[in-house]
């Protein structure tokens, strides 16, 4: 089987593999079509992992970059492109490449998004039957916590773009805004190539799920 790692404090001894369950199993008794699904999940696992630390060597060398970039056009001209932590685009000379550095909130919820929950849901038990049915679907979602337990916050953030000219609901939004908490800046780093000789631009993406 393949070669694997082994964790400093678990000795495997030869002609001997681990299973998930830790135990120690002779590697003869272990079915071929084990042995063939372990190869190529360690094989597609060795590459993801240099491309991930592909991604983060691209990314600290683009923000180095942009920060000198940034730097000697203070120095040179007296002015900055965007600041040291604004956000900034630069191009190609041609125009046909775009790179953008953006920084963005990091949003978390306080206990206080429960008390917006309820008198949130007190103006739906209040409309009653003359509430959309949309909404009451659009709020459970807003609030249904995803796979890792966390609150979506462009979902709740949503809300707040809603105009309902009724007291309760401004009440309730007045919670919302109470209940949100910015913990930090999130960097990122986005490259783009221009459409054709247009102004629109399209991303390169780095993103796995959308190449």
């Amino acid at each position: 089987m393949t070669e694997k790692q082994q964790t400093p404090s678990i000795h495997i001894p030869a002609g001997f593999v681990m299973n998930a369950a830790g135990h120690l199993v002779p590697e003869h008794q272990v079915r071929e079509h084990d042995k063939l699904r372990d190869q190529v999940a360690c094989d597609l696992v060795d590459e993801a992992v240099m491309l991930h630390n592909a991604l983060a060597s691209f990314k600290a060398r683009a923000l180095a970059d942009i920060a000198d970039l940034i730097r000697i056009s203070g120095e040179k001209y007296g002015v900055t492109l965007g600041g040291e932590k604004g956000n900034v685009s630069i191009f190609t000379y041609d125009g046909q490449y775009k790179i953008e550095r953006n920084y963005a909130d990091r949003v978390t919820f306080t206990d206080e998004v429960l008390a917006a929950k309820e008198l949130i849901d007190v103006c739906i038990r209040k409309w009653s039957a003359d509430a959309n049915p949309h909404l009451r679907v659009l709020v459970d979602r807003a609030f249904s916590a995803g796979r890792n337990g966390q609150i979506k916050t462009s979902d709740i953030l949503g809300l707040l773009r809603l105009e309902i000219d009724d007291s309760d609901w401004k009440t309730a939004m007045v919670a919302l805004k109470d209940a949100i908490q910015v913990n930090g800046k999130a960097v990122y780093i986005r490259v783009y190539k221009r459409v054709g000789s247009t102004g629109r631009y399209e991303p390169i993406n780095l993103n796995i799920a959308v190449v």
